[in-house]
């Protein structure tokens, strides 16, 4: 396809973006798929490049188009796309694995010894359109909308994290309500915990935590959380904990919270060196520490997809706020300020 389409692209190393008109629609190599975006979904990664922080500076080389929560339509395919066709609804894969280290061959794809990342190495989806390798799409289902489809991949990250260990009839902490803190702890109810937790600092993101499922929400600027989560569990702890804030203060004190062979995912980036009592936060626990990047290809879209068609978990409270690509301030704001929800760009 040829021509030229729109786009929201990160021009100069400061913060903020800027919309252009003249962007070459891409062409796809032989394993690729076009796909014209419908929805795309605006990530705390694409905020650190949009404020161009320390980790966006340390990855990105500008100029480039960012945004990599998408889904729409395929509208071309490479000539040895074998999986897909023109017509295909699809939602967007972060991950780009190579499929030749040891971890792609042993179905850990989504951990790839040489990653790249959609939207921070190669060009994203806040655009009209985006090519990508077929790994990368994953059809939607029946008549899943595509505002649903542009948060499956954040999703897969909230399930990954949540099904990365066991948690029918536990006590689950979820630690941030952001979207996927959210989503999280929609699964973890979907997935029979016994009692679900959820702390933040926004009471509007609380209340949205408790429509999805949380039996117990915690202020962490009004209560302290280790005693709210060792009060819910009678003097026990949590366990599972699972923290999706990133935030390394926070982190480091919710292990007192945690049970004797509790289990603790760390998902969210910490914002500074972890300091921790190793001995008594882990080693005279016997807990189980683990990490969890993006989602399991393609175990992890299976459950998402299982999860929402099932009606066990429904994303509806999550659409936040849809705007139009040339409005990317205030969408970028809202979020700032602590709003609830996924903004969307309609495209």
């Amino acid at each position: 396809m040829n021509g030229t389409m729109k786009g929201l692209v990160k021009e100069t190393p400061e913060a903020g973006a800027a919309v252009r008109y003249d962007l070459e629609i891409p062409r796809v190599k032989d394993d690729e798929v076009l796909v014209k975006v419908r929805y795309a979904a605006i990530c705390g990664t694409d905020q650190h490049i949009y404020d161009w922080t320390p980790w966006a500076q340390e990855r990105l080389h500008l100029p480039m188009v960012f945004g990599h929560e998408f889904s729409g339509d395929i509208v071309e395919v490479g000539s040895a796309v074998r999986r897909f066709s023109i017509g295909d609804r699809v939602a967007g894969e972060t991950h780009i694995p190579c499929n030749s280290c040891a971890e792609c061959l042993t179905g850990n794809a989504h951990n790839c010894e040489k990653m790249k990342i959609i939207g921070v190495h190669v060009p994203g989806a806040f655009c009209d359109y985006i090519s990508v390798p077929q790994d990368c799409v994953w059809k939607l289902e029946g008549n899943m909308d595509y505002k649903t489809g542009a948060l499956l991949e954040p999703m897969g990250v909230a399930v990954h994290g949540v099904f990365s260990g066991e948690i029918s009839r536990r006590n689950v902490a979820i630690l941030g309500c952001g979207p996927i803190g959210l989503m999280a702890v929609a699964a973890a109810a979907a997935g029979g915990a016994a009692k679900v937790m959820a702390a933040d600092i926004f009471p509007a993101k609380l209340a949205l935590a408790a429509e999805m499922g949380a039996a117990r929400t915690v202020h962490t600027r009004e209560e302290d959380l280790v005693q709210a989560i060792l009060q819910e569990t009678g003097g026990r702890g949590a366990d599972v904990i699972i923290d999706y804030t990133g935030n390394a203060r926070l982190i480091s004190s919710a292990f007192a919270a945690l049970k004797k062979g509790g289990r603790f995912t760390l998902v969210g980036l910490p914002n500074e060196k972890l300091t921790l009592d190793a001995t008594n936060a882990i080693i005279y626990k016997e807990a189980v520490v683990n990490g969890v990047t993006g989602r399991r290809m393609y175990a992890t879209w299976m459950q998402c997809s299982e999860l929402l068609t099932s009606g066990a978990v429904c994303l509806d409270k999550l659409m936040g706020g849809e705007y139009a690509l040339e409005d990317f301030a205030a969408a970028f704001a809202a979020l700032k300020d602590g709003a609830p929800g996924k903004m969307l760009f309609r495209l």
